[in-house]
């Protein structure tokens, strides 16, 4: 029993001993927050105020969003690092803590904060008939979040007109041009997206009207045929007899 109670006062000075723990980072974070792009490592190394000596035997455990990352046990004793490689644009956000594991109040974090800018494609024929609608969908994730303006044939695009509208969510910007008109519509249009990281870029769109097609009406000529039919039938059906008759005559 002596011995029982000595072990535990044992531990709990060692668990007193530690006030703090730092998380100390490359590249290194401001207001704990650490700052990244795409394809770039990010170590993360968590140190306690006990320093380093291996006589402490103290655990430390990571968490990813709350999430327990699996550590090698070497890798937990009074000293414990994480490598984040490569970094994508999922990570941002995404937060990093480090505790003590017989005392989760003591504990450090760090935020990512991913820059990344959005994806874009160089170019994109459209041929679509007059009176259609037409929609432009342009890709605006990016971390800072970008500026769009959308162009026809080189001028800014007028959309007091009411021949266009324009929606945004953050992730995709569209451009939508109801009951297109050769004459009006027909040209080059660009999506321009601007970033204060990444500067800017853009994705065109070349669209060509051509004239409105006569489509064969096929569902009312099936529709036609089958009424055609069924009155045929039932006009059969209803002379059946009389054809009976004239049959056994001759």
């Amino acid at each position: 029993m002596k011995l029982s109670l000595s072990v535990s006062v044992l531990m709990l000075c060692c668990v007193c001993c530690v006030e703090a723990i730092t998380i100390e980072s490359c590249p290194s974070a401001t207001a704990s927050i650490i700052q990244a792009q795409i394809e770039d490592t990010i170590t993360l190394t968590c140190v306690t105020d006990a320093g380093v000596d291996p006589s402490n035997q103290m655990e430390l455990q990571w968490y990813r969003n709350g999430d327990i990352v699996d550590l090698k046990e070497e890798n937990r004793l009074y000293r414990s690092s994480l490598c984040v490689q490569p970094i994508t644009k999922e990570e941002n956000g995404v937060i990093f803590r480090c505790q003590l594991q017989g005392d989760a109040s003591v504990n450090s974090s760090v935020e990512l904060d991913v820059q990344f800018a959005p994806y874009l494609n160089d170019t994109e024929d459209i041929l679509v008939e007059e009176v259609s609608d037409v929609v432009l969908s342009c890709d605006v994730n990016a971390n800072p979040a970008v500026t769009v303006v959308w162009k026809k044939d080189g001028e800014v695009l007028d959309l007091t007109t009411g021949s266009y509208k324009t929606t945004n969510n953050g992730i995709t910007a569209q451009l939508s041009i109801p009951n297109i008109k050769r004459d009006v519509h027909q040209g080059t249009y660009i999506c321009e997206v601007i970033s204060l990281v990444f500067g800017t870029r853009s994705k065109i769109f070349k669209i060509t009207v051509e004239d409105k097609t006569l489509k064969f009406p096929l569902e009312p000529m099936i529709a036609g045929l089958v009424v055609v039919a069924c009155t045929i039938v039932l006009a059969i059906i209803s002379r059946l007899d009389k054809i009976k008759k004239c049959c056994k005559r001759n």
